[in-house]
This record gives structure tokens, C-alpha cells and sequence, in this order.
């Protein structure tokens, strides 16, 4: 059976619900310039910045930060290049400007949604970075919002925009190695230890703590670094599997053909090697179990053994994905046969143009045009979701217990026994820092909510509890 291409699911499900041809939200200006907004700029909106200030066309208008510090760093740049930016420490001001066509948000997760249902009731378009959610009820709500004001909203997804990649999946999809398996996400990135205080930290002067919250709870800060850090605690992050591993995880599902969320999932994990302020898992195994092939997912944050700078690499990746197919593997930007044999090369770009494919769609007004619909965010991102829900539901478990409630999960034996031996050589103790092993989770993909065992559990994290007047609509 042919598998269904992007282009013509987005053609197909996504104009279903979406007008194709979608208006623009102003008047153009005699010189046909998009004007952007760039918000949270302290690492990657900075980067954000000299990207679409490169873009023939594009003029960054204006700038917004809840901490004055990266606003002051920024502006000071424009103002050594001769150019005009306005600032914005709180976002709901920005989106008065009128002239201002689109946002491109890389605020903390616990933002993003906001920023873009906001910025789509304001009619403007949003380059959203990923995860596109912080929960996977707002996931949908950005979804419907794009398509009830028409706008177009990309996922910072950029080897959605990889050629080579696009490639390699239709070449899989046509049957060369066989049936696909298994797939494999591999994340072994180094994530050390934040450090454990022993009381409230003072936030920096320079940050309006009310609006850097925003939907999270205005709660004492109780880690030593306000910023990045908050990619380690449930409030506002979603650990390293919904920071590096969604780009992976997207590719893992590229690779199914699914466009919906797994049907079940189970999760095994702990925060091993130290005991600190960090509440999500520097080390994860996540089994989404599509049929026929499954998707298992492996983040790991301490190195290749302990005292080691080095990290552990899968099949020679350290940080992809590999599809395990009747006759052979892709792995890398390689096709290898059965006895490892590289058959075919598939030249990565590596996800360059991805921004300048959001700008081409801002402008041609067809959401078929983007790479990295908000759609495809969305369901990916869900993915990292449900399997972070299934590891806060777990419990601790011994070897035995985790290799008996797992066995039905294809390759999750031997992913365990490599996972052992990596904690043994990394001298973690399992007593202090354990394993936790979540419950396998059903999950009803058309209606995105959990059912049967510990379902009303699981879907009581399904979305949070909102703080005035930072509040994700019901009815967006």
C-alpha cells in the first residue's frame, strides 16, 4: 500500500480544515518587506535574529525579552548596525504594532503556545521553535488557531527541510531495504549536573519574573540559573527528550508515515549519576508502539563511562535516528545492506532554508508550502509528551520487573541490557538516584486523550492549570 507523501497529507487533512490560500493580514508595503518580531532572544532568538535579517526582504522590527538584559544586548547591536528595532518587555504590547506581518517566538516551552494563539488572533503569522507545546492539549488549540484565523505557522522542526533526508525516507518508503522494523531516535548529548540549592535564589534584577512565568506558577526559583535551566523542571520544560529528542522523535514518525500519536507508550528512566534540582530525566527509554514498526527512542546525558568526555554513539550516530528494515539500515545519511555494506549515500543539508521556507509560505499564502506545518509540530511533540507523562507516572523497579512488564516491546531486551551496562561503567547507583518505570499508556489517537489503565491520571496531565491572565483559550 503507498504510503501517503507531505505534501499530500498537508493537501489533503491539513486544507480540510485549512483554506490553502489564506489572506495576508495587511496592506503590503511598497517594497513587499515582511516585518518580524523576534521574542525571547537570549540564545536561540538571538540566533533567530541574524538569520532573518539575512533573508532578502525580511526586516526584524522589533524585539521582546521579559528579562531588559538580552533587550539592552540586542538593541545595542541594531544600534551599532544603523538600524531601528523597537523593544518589548511584555508580549501583549508587541502584538498592538499593527505593521508587524509575523513573530518568530524561541521562548521557554511553557510560552510557545501563547505566543502563537496570540499572534494568530492578532493576525500574524508565527515561526514557532520546538517543542511547538508544553502539553499536548495546547498543541492542539495552536493548531486550531492557525487554521480558524488563517495564518501560517511553522515548527522550528528544520530537518523537515533537509533534501537529503526527504530523500532517504521515500527511498525506505518504496521498499529498497525491505519493510521497515524498527526505528531507532538516538540523543546521547552530555547533561551534567545543575546543582541542588538549599533555598529560594534571588531572580535577576533585570527580568519581570510575573511575565517570564506567564502560565507556570509564579513560584519561588528554587535552582541556581533562572534561564536554560528551566528545560529540567516540568513547570516549563520537558527534559531532554522534548529538547533535543523532538527533532528525532520528528524524524522517527517522518519515517512511519503516521500523522497521528502512537496508540500506546511506555517509558523507563531516572536522573542517575547526581542528585540535584533538576526534576526530568537525564537518561530515557520511550517505546511508541505504532504497528507495524515501532518507534524506541534513547536519551542519554552521561558520558560513554565515568570520568570519560566522550559520549556512547549507536551504530556510529550520536545523535539521529536508525531504521532497522528487513534487508538492511539507514543510519547517518547511509543505506547499508544486512552484513553493514553501505549501499547508498543521501547528501544531508541538514535542514538549511528551513527559515526561509516559512518566509516563502508567509508570502505565497499556501500552508501546502511549508515544511514544518504546526500540525506535524504538534504530533511530535505529543509524542515526547506522552512518553514524559508515562516516566511522571512510574514507580521504581528492579531489572527483573522492568525486563518482564517490557517484553513485549521489540528491542527494548537488548536496549535495557546496553542501558545497565552504561549505568555500571558510569558508577550509578541505582539506589540513590533509581530506576523509574512508567505505566504502558493506551491512547485513543483521534480524540489525542488516554484510555484504559491509569488513563484518568495520564490525561490529568494532558494540559495544566493555567494562571491568569496567562491563559491558553478553550475556544481560541
Amino acid at each position: 500500500m503507498a504510503k501517503t507523501t507531505r505534501r499530500g497529507f498537508l493537501q489533503g487533512s491539513l486544507a480540510a480544515g485549512l483554506s490553502v490560500a489564506v489572506p495576508f493580514s495587511r496592506a503590503r508595503g511598497a517594497n513587499d518587506d515582511i516585518r518580524v518580531a523576534v521574542v525571547g532572544i537570549r540564545s536561540q532568538g538571538s540566533n533567530h535574529i541574524n538569520w532573518f535579517r539575512k533573508i532578502p526582504g525580511v526586516r526584524v522590527m522589533a524585539i521582546c525579552d521579559a528579562d531588559r538584559a538580552f533587550l539592552d544586548r540586542e538593541a545595542k547591536k541594531f544600534a551599532e548596525r544603523q538600524e531601528k528595532v523597537a523593544t518589548y518587555v511584555d508580549y501583549r504590547k508587541l502584538l498592538e504594532d499593527k505593521s508587524i506581518d509575523a513573530v518568530i517566538t524561541a521562548t521557554p516551552n511553557h510560552w510557545h503556545a501563547l505566543v502563537t494563539v496570540w499572534a494568530c488572533q492578532a493576525g500574524k503569522d508565527v515561526y514557532v521553535e520546538k517543542p511547538v507545546s508544553h502539553n499536548i492539549w495546547e498543541g492542539r488549540q495552536m493548531v486550531k488557531a492557525a487554521r480558524k484565523y488563517h495564518r501560517i505557522v511553522q515548527s522550528g522542526m528544520q530537518r523537515r527541510s533537509d533534501t537529503g533526508l526527504k530523500e532517504a525516507i521515500q527511498y525506505i518508503n518504496q521498499g529498497n531495504l525491505g519493510k521497515i522494523k524498527l526505528i531507532r531516535g538516538i540523543v546521547y548529548v552530555r547533561r551534567g549536573s545543575i546543582g541542588k540549592v538549599d533555598g529560594p535564589q534571588p531572580v535577576p534584577e533585570t527580568v519581570d519574573y510575573n511575565l517570564w512565568s506567564g502560565p507556570a506558577p509564579v513560584a519561588p526559583l528554587m535552582r541556581k540559573n533562572l534561564h536554560y535551566d528551566w528545560h529540567w523542571v516540568w513547570p516549563t520544560g520537558s527534559g531532554d527528550f522534548g529538547n533535543n529528542g523532538i527533532h528525532f522523535i520528528d524524524i522517527c514518525r517522518w519515517f512511519t508515515g503516521k500523522n497521528e500519536v502512537a496508540p500506546r507508550v511506555v517509558t523507563l528512566g531516572g536522573r542517575f549519576g547526581y542528585v540535584d534540582d533538576g526534576e526530568t530525566p537525564n537518561t530515557q527509554l520511550v517505546f511508541l508502539d505504532y504497528k507495524p514498526a515501532p518507534i524506541l527512542f534513547e536519551v542519554r546525558g552521561l558520558p560513554r563511562a565515568k570520568g570519560d568526555s566522550a559520549m556512547d554513539d549507536y551504530l556510529g550516530t550520536r545523535a539521529g535516528v536508525v531504521v532497522h528494515c528487513e534487508g538492511g539500515y539507514f543510519v547517518g545519511g547511509w543505506a547499508y545492506d544486512s552484513d553493514g555494506k553501505k549501499i547508498k549515500q543521501f547528501k544531508r543539508t541538514g535542514g538549511a532554508g528551513h527559515h526561509e521556507n516559512f518566509i516563502q509560505a508567509v508570502r505565497s499564502r499556501n500552508v501546502a508550502d511549508l515544511n514544518a506545518h504546526v500540525l506535524e509540530g504538534h504530533l511530535s511533540s505529543a509524542l515526547c509528551h506522552m512518553g514524559n507523562i508515562s516516566y511522571r507516572l512510574g514507580e521504581q523497579a528492579d531489572r527483573a520487573e522492568i525486563l518482564e512488564r517490557t517484553r513485549a516491546a521489540r528491542g527494548m531486551a537488548e536496549t535495557i541490557e546496553r542501558l545497565q551496562e552504561h549505568l555500571l561503567v558510569n558508577g550509578v547507583d541505582v539506589h540513590e538516584t533509581p530506576r523509574m518505570l512508567g505505566p504502558w499508556l493506551s491512547m485513543d489517537p483521534q480524540r489525542e486523550r488516554f484510555v484504559g489503565d491509569f488513563a484518568d491520571e495520564a490525561n490529568m496531565l494532558l494540559t495544566r492549570n493555567y494562571r491568569e491572565p496567562f491563559v491558553v483559550p478553550q475556544d481560541v
